[in-house]
């Protein structure tokens, strides 16, 4: 029995940070996971410039209410749910992520939280578990599955080399070099025909 494990940003929706970053008007934001492998690393560093610009959870908040999911997103999303379970394993948070799941008719999502003071300043980020895109394919595995996975940074590549069958979508260059034994596609019919090929052995 397969699962399929999707990444989110990147892959279904536009990246929040770059968003924010454009609205904003502070290019330091526009660093994402496909640049700093170190998630938590990349995060602090994050917190510590909205600390510096008096920048709320609210005022990010905003933004992605802004936001739509890529063309075709939801439509790839929906059809690749009709041939076998799908779930987004992501690194966003639940606080950034609802309004986004809404739009892309609900799918299941495991991600993660932040932490807030009174004022509405973001304090920190706490992980669901430790390497949680590996370990939940992992998990999966565990319980029967065999996973397919999907994403287009530095963070999806346990879960893509771990999984039977991975593929990068949309990434840099860069991680297409340095992974050349990884499929690699830009357009959903694609990774769907690729997933489907799967399914079927």
């Amino acid at each position: 029995m397969y699962i399929t494990c999707l990444d989110l940003e990147g892959v279904l929706v536009p990246e929040i940070w770059i968003a924010f970053a454009k609205e904003s008007k502070i290019p330091e934001l526009e660093r994402t996971t496909r640049d700093e492998p170190d998630y938590d690393k990349l995060m602090k560093w994050r917190i510590g410039i909205l600390k510096e610009h008096n920048l709320t959870l609210r005022d990010i908040q905003a933004t992605i209410a802004k936001i739509d999911p890529l063309p075709g997103a939801k439509e790839f999303l929906d059809t690749l749910r009709e041939e076998c379970q799908t779930i987004i394993i992501s690194d966003t948070f639940e606080q950034f992520a609802a309004p986004l799941m809404k739009k892309l008719g609900l799918p299941t999502i495991f991600c993660n939280t932040l932490e807030v003071d009174s004022n509405g300043f973001i304090t920190s980020h706490k992980m669901r578990c430790e390497k949680s895109k590996l370990t939940t394919v992992r998990a999966l595995q565990s319980i029967g599955f065999d996973t397919i996975a999907a994403g287009d940074s530095y963070n999806d590549l346990a879960m893509i080399g771990a999984s039977k069958a991975g593929f990068l979508f949309r990434t840099t260059q860069k991680i297409k070099d340095e992974n050349p034994d990884l499929p690699a596609f830009t357009q959903y019919d694609e990774l769907l025909d690729a997933i489907k090929k799967v399914l079927k052995k």
